[in-house]
């Protein structure tokens, strides 16, 4: 079977579209080194099953490369079941808090986000990395990595090795940041949400926010899906303003369209719904402990996954001057998260 999907400013190109049986040689070649991350998180519980599923995973493919039959399914675990276990998690937060979570993290986001495109613009001058490189590692460091630069990439129109090293940067930087960041919100004595809301706000992709969230502790996982959550939501806005400033730039009228069913993060609307089917008391609470175990174990598979995506010699084939943007950019978000927290008095 084939779908044609059309992409911005090119005519429709036909894909594959995987069946479902294509994708078990991957969930089979994830599930094993998951069992194993998730009982290493139970003896290591400052780490986290997750955490060590995304370092087992990168040592496994240091050593071995998964095959191309396992491509479909690795793929399906990195996105799909990372999703799913965010919903999941939905039924065992109230929706009052979420909302209360979200809007407290607001001037926080916002604030990272200016500081991430900036930062981007200006460190990418510097280091003479090319315009639409640069807006990628922004794009991608400000709202939800490479999910943000997958939505963003068909209205800018980068070079294919552009997005390559866009993608190859920010994913460096969420296995840094994965690793890095509970060790330091422990180091300075943050309290739960206000790790969680660093955790939101600083770090790249949804995978690495829940792992980094979780690993610090139940409570800081919460907070930081929420507001990983709410700065998601943000690629629809830049993407649309992305996209009227490239038709105005091009004097083309169809060269910004955005398909918004690929760019609206429809995962974030399911957690609501199952928060508020938790809020109205329909979820039996002894359903609840389940519920979050199977959260983690999908979130445990889906950061396995991951790491056997990594491709470290890709990485180092990237060059220097696109990493060091990316660190830049990342720094820059960091430090003004915690700087606006403390100012808020939320650390």
């Amino acid at each position: 079977m084939q779908q044609a999907i059309p992409t911005a400013g090119t005519s429709p190109r036909t894909f594959p579209v995987p069946d479902t049986a294509s994708r078990w040689p991957g969930l089979t070649l994830v599930l094993a080194p998951a069992v194993l991350a998730a009982l290493a998180g139970r003896a290591l519980p400052l780490l986290g099953g997750a955490v060590c599923g995304i370092a087992l995973g990168v040592l496994v493919r240091t050593r071995w490369t998964p095959r191309a039959r396992h491509k479909d399914g690795i793929a399906f675990a990195t996105r799909e079941l990372l999703q799913w276990s965010i919903v999941l998690l939905g039924f065992g937060m109230d929706l009052g808090v979420i909302a209360r979570t979200g809007l407290a993290s607001l001037p926080v986001t916002l604030l990272t986000l200016a500081v991430a495109f900036a930062t981007a613009w200006w460190l990418g001058r510097i280091l003479r990395v090319p315009g639409r490189l640069g807006l990628l590692v922004g794009v991608g460091t400000a709202i939800c990595g490479g999910s943000a630069i997958a939505a963003t990439a068909p209205i800018v129109q980068p070079d294919e090795h552009e997005t390559a090293y866009a993608l190859t940067t920010i994913f460096l930087f969420n296995l840094v940041a994965v690793l890095l960041f509970p060790l330091l919100g422990h180091a300075l004595h943050l309290s739960d949400a206000g790790f969680g809301t660093w955790a939101g706000t600083a770090i790249n992709d949804t995978s690495s926010v829940v792992a980094a969230g979780y690993a610090f502790s139940r409570e800081a996982g919460d907070v930081a899906t929420v507001v990983k959550l709410t700065r998601a939501t943000l690629i629809i806005p830049v993407c649309l303003v992305l996209a009227a400033a490239v038709a105005w730039r091009t004097h083309r009228s169809g060269a910004g369209r955005v398909d918004l069913r690929r760019v609206v993060p429809w995962f974030v609307l399911w957690f609501l719904v199952a928060s508020a089917v938790r809020s109205a008391g329909l979820v039996p609470t002894a359903a609840l402990p389940l519920l979050h175990a199977a959260a983690g174990f999908l979130m445990v598979m889906a950061l396995t996954a991951v790491g056997l995506s990594a491709d470290l010699r890709r990485m180092a084939d990237t060059g220097v001057r696109p990493i060091l943007l990316g660190l830049g950019v990342w720094l820059a978000v960091a430090t003004s998260s915690l700087l606006v927290q403390a100012l808020l008095s939320q650390t």
